[in-house]
């Protein structure tokens, strides 16, 4: 009976020690999957903001580049045949953008070509 008793305290302590380890398990469980939720969540979210903003930008600087194409449109002179040379180059760019790629591995790159040539072509007019 003694030795039946040791086992049923031994097995109660075993199951203790077994409920704590299962709780930290379950619980790590759900904070995993809640905080991969959230973040997921979230990264929509600044995503979302951050490409409106990128496309906010290159609008201002196509609407930019179409406005002073069509101004200088009628213009046939060097220094203007400069400026709207610039100006197609930056609508070039602007056209070949990848918009929808979001993996587009140069997309940076490619975006700090465009406020380059926005800015050339901005104090040329």
């Amino acid at each position: 009976m003694a030795a039946s008793a040791a086992s049923a305290s031994s097995d109660m302590f075993d199951e203790i020690v077994m409920a704590e380890e299962r709780f930290h398990g379950e619980g790590y469980q759900e904070g995993y999957a809640e905080g991969s939720h959230v973040g997921v969540v979230e990264g929509r979210r600044y995503g979302s903001l951050h490409g409106a903003r990128i496309g906010s930008e290159i609008g201002c600087y196509l609407g930019f580049a179409l406005t002073w194409q069509c101004l200088l449109q009628k213009c046939t002179d060097e220094k203007n045949s400069k400026k709207i040379k610039a100006l197609d180059s930056l609508i070039g760019m602007i056209q070949k953008f990848p918009y929808e790629d979001p993996t587009y591995d140069k997309l940076q790159e490619d975006l700090e070509k465009i406020r380059g040539k926005f800015k050339q072509s901005s104090v040329i007019n």
